[in-house]
Parts: structure tokens; sequence; C-alpha cells
């Protein structure tokens, strides 16, 4: 807390077909990341239907393309000019959370709003590697602090009561990314 350790700018677009959450930024800790490009396209029920990303991790270029279709995900990932082609399975109502990335945390702002009734059991895709479950629920002190329990890890998401998140925190990491205006500063 207190060192400035990146920035993620973001767009989101309400569309006929439902949502795109558009980023660029980059972060010097913990990871090393440039990110050139990253968007979702999600339906008008918040499901993903397309991830794009476009960047460097720890100096290492990447380029990934998913299309999800009804639980069903293909995804291209290309890392260092190789490219590599997978298909898994995936919950059809699963959140996507690439990691190490904040603006994706719209997502469950915009989709679950302020006051979230007792714990929600949900799946996080953490793409393109792995889905897991996580613990949603409402802090009893805020009902616009929405608590994610992911894995062993608590992530606080301070939402306004239109979905926006206003802030990000991992006590446990001792990370903070805060929106001023359209861009997350952490």
């Amino acid at each position: 807390m207190g060192e400035k350790v990146g920035y993620e700018e973001y767009t989101w677009e309400e569309r006929t077909s439902g949502y795109r959450l558009s980023m660029e930024g980059r972060m010097t800790k913990p990871v090393p990341i440039e990110i050139e490009h990253l968007r979702i396209d999600l339906d008008g029920n918040f499901i993903p239907v397309r991830y794009e990303f476009r960047g460097t991790m720890s100096g290492i270029r990447q380029e990934i393309v998913s299309t999800i279709s009804d639980g069903s995900v293909e995804n291209s990932i290309r890392v260092s000019g190789h490219e590599q082609l997978s298909r898994t399975k995936i919950k059809r109502d699963a959140l996507l959370l690439p990691n190490p990335m904040f603006a994706p945390y719209l997502v469950v702002g915009k989709r679950f709003g302020c006051g979230v009734e007792g714990k929600r059991e949900l799946m996080a895709y953490i793409i393109p590697q792995i889905e897991t479950p996580f613990i949603l629920e409402t802090s009893k002190e805020d009902p616009c602090r929405l608590v994610l329990h992911l894995g062993g890890t608590r992530v606080e998401l301070d939402i306004n009561d239109q979905g926006r998140l206003r802030r990000l925190y991992i006590p446990s990491q001792n990370l903070e990314a805060v929106d001023d205006f359209e861009a997350f500063q952490y």
C-alpha cells in the first residue's frame, strides 16, 4: 500500500448483444506485465462468449484468444511465437478472472450489484488455466462491499449502486486497486 505499481485503463460498453470490457495497462509488481489489449465479450446475462489478450508477462510475449459457447472453451495460446490449441469444459456461467488483472472484476460488480443474499457458490475460470470454485458474499458492514473467497485468498470489491467497481483490495497481498475514472491505479 502506498507504492504505485501499475494501472489499467478500461472501457465498459453496453451493446445490443450484451457487454464488452476492453482494457490496456501495465504493472511492475508482483509480476511485470504489459497489457496491450484485453477484451472480454459477454452476453446480456454476463455470460462470457469471447476473451482476447495480447501483451507480455515477465517479458514473455503472449496472445490468447478464447471462444466460449455453452460451457465449452476453445483456447488459442501463442507464447514466444509457438501456438498451442486447447479445448476445455467449464460451468456455463463461470466468471472469467485472468490473473493478475483487476478490471475483469468489474463483471462481478455489474452482474451481482450491492446486497448479495447469503453466500453464493460460484465458479471462476482463471483463463486459460483452471476453473476453480469461490464464495461470494456481502460484507456485514457495507452492502456494496462484495467479498470473494477464492481458494485461500480474500478479495474485497467496493462497488457503487450501479455495480461499478470503485476499489479492489487483497489483504493477504497488501494490494489495493482504486478506480480513478475508468482507470485502476495500484
